[in-house]
């Protein structure tokens, strides 16, 4: 099944790999490359540069055995520009990706779409007379959702952005350390 069929949701384990790499030209073929070459599926990329003008971040979501997961990693570390990898679980991050979708909408339904759409929180971004263009950004299961949803009312053109994942933030509270200095 496609990324992009409609009742995507699988029970296959995607595991999500965040690469820091240089940010250079020809990093992102040659990354690509290496998963072509072995004959890797990747279900979802996603790049974009870091807050570090000199790095990107490439979000790789892949559905592999944990061998082969390992295989990936050492082979992408022997690329020059890999910096840092990370296996990012699931369970342990958040995972965002957008969606737009132009969707037919005329008077009789357009006030459903615009209803459904606010429902989802997301965003109704372009207005014709016989169709809508929105945006969602959320979890890729609710994505699924809302794209599944729209379908309903016929599906212009879709795009969607692949995955992308941090890891959640630490919620424990940081501890106050007693501190008894003696001078001397």
């Amino acid at each position: 099944m496609s990324p992009t069929s409609p009742g995507r949701h699988t029970t296959a384990r995607h595991h999500i790999l965040s690469v820091l790499v240089e940010n250079k030209a020809g990093v992102l073929a040659r990354v690509s490359g290496l998963f072509s070459r072995r004959g890797y599926n990747i279900y979802s990329l996603a790049v974009a540069p870091t807050d570090d003008e000199r790095f990107s971040r490439i979000t790789i979501v892949v559905d592999v055995g944990g061998t082969t997961l390992e295989q990936i990693t050492k082979q992408l570390f022997k690329l020059i520009n890999v910096v840092k990898i990370n296996e990012l679980d699931p369970a342990q991050s958040t995972e965002m990706e957008l969606a737009l979708a132009t969707v037919k909408a005329d008077a009789g339904s357009r006030g459903e779409i615009i209803e459904m759409v606010n429902v989802f929180g997301g965003h109704v971004v372009d207005v014709s007379h016989d169709a809508l263009t929105v945006s969602l950004a959320d979890a890729p299961a609710r994505v699924d959702d809302f794209e599944e949803l729209m379908r309903a009312y016929g599906i212009v053109e879709l795009q969607r952005t692949g995955r992308v994942a941090l890891p959640k933030l630490d919620r424990q509270a940081p501890r106050l350390r007693s501190v008894t200095g003696k001078v001397g």
